[in-house]
């Protein structure tokens, strides 16, 4: 049983309720599918195309918006990876970012990479990415405090009697392993 609201077909399903039938264009007319069709690219065209952000948070979110500056490409030197996986690039922007990297044979990279913060402080950035790892080096990087307090006395001993214990081991001498059955102490 069909029933038709608002223009939108529906169809029982049981019990009266009732589930929106989903759109067939193959039983469409020619003629429908062109208004369909038509309709898009009207939407399209009228579309505003300017970039856009979020207002500044101190609008109160009014919900204006402004458009954003388009940042103008000063320098983009790139040389795409060869047979070896040698690489490089350089690109510099209109508002001060600087990026640049190098990579090579075995996968290792070095670059840089500079910006400057709102308040005028220049952010920079060198690294290195090799076999040991990803190093990155910044005045900016975050540093581990230095350990609270020494290490106790006890707690060298014993990190160093274990290390004798399993050098011991390791040489197939007498150092003490644990017993394989259980029974009374001695």
């Amino acid at each position: 049983m069909h029933m038709e609201y608002k223009d939108c077909k529906y169809k029982e399903v049981g019990r009266g309720s009732a589930r929106k039938e989903s759109l067939d264009l193959r039983r469409m007319s020619e003629t429908e599918l062109q208004d369909i069709v038509l309709a898009c690219l009207v939407a399209t065209a009228l579309a505003d195309t300017g970039y856009y952000a979020a207002p500044p948070a101190s609008s109160g979110g009014g919900g204006g918006r402004r458009v954003v500056d388009v940042v103008p490409i000063i320098r983009d030197d790139r040389v795409h990876p060869d047979a070896a996986g040698i690489y490089s690039f350089d690109v510099e922007t209109g508002d001060g970012i600087r990026r640049s990297e190098q990579g090579g044979h075995g996968g290792s990279q070095q670059g840089k990479v500079s910006f400057t913060f709102p308040d005028g402080q220049v952010f920079d950035l060198s690294f290195v990415a090799d076999a040991n790892g990803y190093q990155p080096e910044s005045p900016f990087l975050p540093v581990a405090p230095a350990f609270p307090h020494p290490i106790p006395q006890f707690v060298l001993d014993q990190i160093e009697f274990a290390r004798q214990q399993d050098e011991a081991r390791a040489r197939g001498g007498s150092g003490s392993t644990p017993s394989r059955s259980y029974g009374a102490p001695n």
